[in-house]
């Protein structure tokens, strides 16, 4: 099942040409990432109170078109892959349906408390994305 979210583009986010600069992409999946964890059932900020982190640990993005300042664009996220300790997500850029960027992230667990160490998925969050990922 994807997850939508929207963002509007900020001023900041632009180039000299008025374009939204390449980099931002991987921010508005990182956007798209924590909503969707979210409606999954899996709160980030929960997770890190819990002594576990998620560490981006590949990134790839492909760009078919443009978007610029005050467009409102939609962030479509599916969690794809779940393993014992890591998570793919992959993303689609929409501006009024029509596809801006295309990516996906690679994310491993690390536990804080054995010195940042990647680990398990904690066995609630590891039974939330496999439900996930079945949707999707």
């Amino acid at each position: 099942m994807p997850y939508d979210a929207a963002v509007r583009v900020r001023y900041a986010e632009t180039d000299q040409m008025g374009v939204v600069y390449h980099s931002n992409y991987l921010i508005y999946f990182e956007i798209g990432r924590t909503e969707a964890m979210r409606q999954i059932g899996i709160a980030y900020a929960d997770l890190e109170k819990r002594g576990y982190l998620l560490a981006v640990i590949e990134s790839g993005c492909r760009h078919y078109g443009s978007a610029r300042y005050d467009d409102l664009l939609t962030v479509r996220t599916r969690l794809t892959e779940a393993g014992k300790t890591r998570l793919r997500f992959e993303y689609e850029v929409l501006l009024d349906g029509r596809r801006l960027a295309t990516g996906h992230t690679v994310l491993a667990c690390l536990n804080r408390a054995e010195g940042m160490r990647p680990t398990r998925l904690p066995e609630d969050v590891d039974q939330a994305a496999q439900r996930a990922v079945e949707s999707a």
